[in-house]
């Protein structure tokens, strides 16, 4: 219709949601809950959207499809969409947890609520540009437009420290992007384009790589993001909505691993050689470092969140192990955890909607009192960590496996950052569900209500059947992975016929 396909639509059905909720007046509840209704029937319908352009996508290929592109700025700088093997699983991803997010927030947010849902649908717009981008301007520009909708979202609807944390969100992840921009016009200058397609097949020199590389190094790991830039995330998290985190965990995080494995890895694959020592460093330090940080919390969500950067670390760990186990299971990792990580938020917004605290040592013995909620919390926290049978096993093993085909000392070290996963997940999970029901507060406290058990049950599943059925994600990420492998082998290849080091 119009002459746009499937992925404009995907875009353009968020921003007529949003431009539907503001045209409503007034603040009452009649007006709130028409606003509510309008952003679940959006996000469902891009869902729906979402399913059939999966309907139509040959996940047997490495190619892109579904591509349409549309003049621009320039005959060189179009307004291209299209998606290959590695970004439509996260446009699925994306548009399956945003319904959640909606009903997570239905009755928590009770301030302000046209302009909360906006926000959420402007959002879901920019993720699942920045997926389906065909041009290195259209992704950088869906990249930094992003920041907005989920810096009002922390800023306006969270916590206590919400300014601080909203900025502190902010600025990292702006600054580091204004390095990626200069690398993205000195790539223009080079190859005189900036299709993502066209970009994939030239061949930069190996010493522009090297500065090209450390400038997307510098706006991708803040995103994911690595140690030693990842101390924004905790406090974005914790400040955050329950919705705000599901999303700043399930997708916003997974923008700077698909950066890597779009850009990094195949375009500049000799600088990703010559650097992939210091990405296994700095994946170990995130993995245990974090890990035993993770342990030190008292605050539900802030453990949660460093347990998402030491995850972050068997992403980038797999990703520039630069073989088929690594890479794979890094990409199914994302997934995974985007999954597992949003489903623990949504556990954590349950219990706090009832007793508006994070605080572990608030909880306790909720296993006498919501049952239902504690089989959920468990399958959740199973999944954390890498339990087999589990979605996070299959991600974890297949990074693990990657990296130690790399380097057999990475693989080793990485092994430790499972046991300590286990260490923190089930401690937070005896805290809080086990032991004596004393406190008398809790004694009050219901089961899991309709909309939670329709906001979680589907979570549950999705993560029991891609722990027995990995091969549904996995198929999907293995011919895009094989094209990279090969690039990444050719680039050695020529490096070595050149005598260069």
């Amino acid at each position: 219709m119009f002459g746009l396909g499937i992925l404009s639509g995907l875009l353009i059905v968020p921003l007529v949601g949003a431009a539907f909720i503001l045209t409503l007046q007034g603040e009452d509840a009649h007006v709130r809950s028409n606003a509510r209704s309008a952003a679940l029937a959006t996000t469902v319908v891009t869902f729906l959207l979402s399913l059939w352009a999966w309907s139509r996508f040959d996940a047997s290929t490495s190619a892109f499809q579904l591509t349409e592109s549309h003049a621009w700025l320039a005959q060189s700088i179009r307004f291209k969409l299209t998606v290959d093997g590695f970004a439509m699983p996260f446009v699925l991803l994306t548009t399956f947890l945003m319904p959640f997010c909606i009903l997570a927030s239905w009755e928590p947010i009770a301030t302000r609520v046209k302009a909360y849902y906006v926000c959420f649908l402007v959002l879901e717009t920019t993720m699942i540009g920045v997926f389906a981008a065909g041009d290195l301007v259209l992704f950088y520009l869906f990249f930094e437009a992003g920041l907005m909708p989920m810096f009002l979202i922390i800023g306006v609807w969270g916590g206590k420290r919400r300014v601080y944390a909203a900025f502190k969100f902010f600025l990292y992840t702006l600054l580091g992007s204004v390095l990626m921009l200069l690398a993205i016009i000195a790539m223009y200058w080079h190859a005189g384009t900036t299709d993502i397609q066209a970009l994939l097949a030239h061949r930069f020199p190996a010493n522009m790589q090297f500065w090209l590389w450390l400038a997307f190094f510098a706006s991708l790991a803040v995103k994911m993001p690595m140690w030693p830039v990842h101390t924004w995330l905790p406090d974005a998290h914790v400040e955050a909505p329950t919705a705000g985190s599901v999303i700043l965990a399930g997708i916003l995080l997974k923008m700077g691993g698909y950066g890597f494995i779009r850009f990094s890895l195949p375009m500049f694959p000799d600088a990703s050689l010559y650097f992939q020592p210091l990405v296994f460093a700095l994946s170990v330090v995130a993995i245990i470092y974090t890990s035993l940080v993770a342990l030190m919390q008292q605050d539900m969500k802030k453990l949660i969140a460093y347990s998402s950067v030491a995850h972050m670390g068997f992403v980038t760990m797999g990703l520039f192990s630069m073989n088929p186990q690594g890479i794979q299971g890094a990409m199914f990792q994302m997934v995974s955890h985007g999954l597992v990580s949003g489903a623990l938020f949504l556990c954590v917004g349950v219990v706090y909607d009832r007793m508006h605290t994070r605080e572990i040592s608030a909880y306790g013995g909720l296993v006498n009192r919501m049952p239902l909620y504690a089989v959920a919390f468990l399958i959740f926290t199973m999944g954390n960590v890498g339990l087999p049978g589990t979605s996070g096993f299959v991600g974890e093993f297949l990074t693990m496996m990657g990296g130690f085909r790399a380097n057999p000392w990475v693989g080793f070290f990485s092994a430790f950052g499972v046991v300590l996963s286990a260490a923190y997940a089930l401690w937070l999970y005896a805290r809080i569900v086990y032991g004596k029901l004393d406190k008398p507060q809790l004694a009050a406290m219901g089961d899991l209500t309709p909309r939670e058990l329709v906001t979680l049950v589907p979570l549950v599943l999705l993560v029991i059947y891609y722990g027995v059925q990995p091969g549904a994600i996995l198929d999907t990420f293995a011919p895009p992975t094989e094209g990279l492998i090969r690039g990444v082998a050719s680039a050695m290849a020529a490096v070595k016929t050149a005598g260069l080091p």
